[in-house]
């Protein structure tokens, strides 16, 4: 993953923010608001956009955004240097292949373990009963 390349596709918008501040938060644009289209994406092949939309699905917009914001701090900078991590951070869960899983049998010892197990609960459920005389 090219990060400075994918750095030029994202864009940024500042808006108000949220929150305690006093009257500096009705004054300043704290709140950065990261969005990307994962469709005119260069960086990343079909292969791995297919694989990002359907692993990120329930962040991307109908139009094909991703869209992430930070309000953490008052300072729109270190917002802005949050939003990026977490988008990178995203970014690297949405393109990690799963290993397919090996189906495998249990054992002999698992299985007379197992039998075994419920054969003293199956005793300790009759020796609770009431006796036939």
């Amino acid at each position: 993953m090219n990060k400075e390349q994918l750095r030029t596709e994202l864009s940024f918008k500042a808006t108000r923010s949220s929150g305690p501040g006093g009257q500096h938060v009705n004054k300043t644009s704290t709140r950065v608001e990261l969005s990307w289209c994962i469709e005119e994406s260069l960086v990343f092949s079909e292969k791995e956009k297919i694989r990002l939309k359907s692993k990120l699905a329930n962040r991307i917009t109908k139009e094909g955004y991703l869209l992430l914001a930070s309000q953490n701090s008052r300072s729109q900078f270190k917002n802005k240097a949050d939003v990026i991590t977490r988008f990178y951070s995203l970014l690297e869960i949405g393109l990690k292949e799963e290993k397919p899983r090996k189906k495998t049998k249990p054992s002999v010892a698992a299985k007379r373990k197992r039998l075994k197990a419920k054969k003293v609960q199956a005793d300790k459920k009759a020796n609770r009963r009431k006796p036939d005389y």
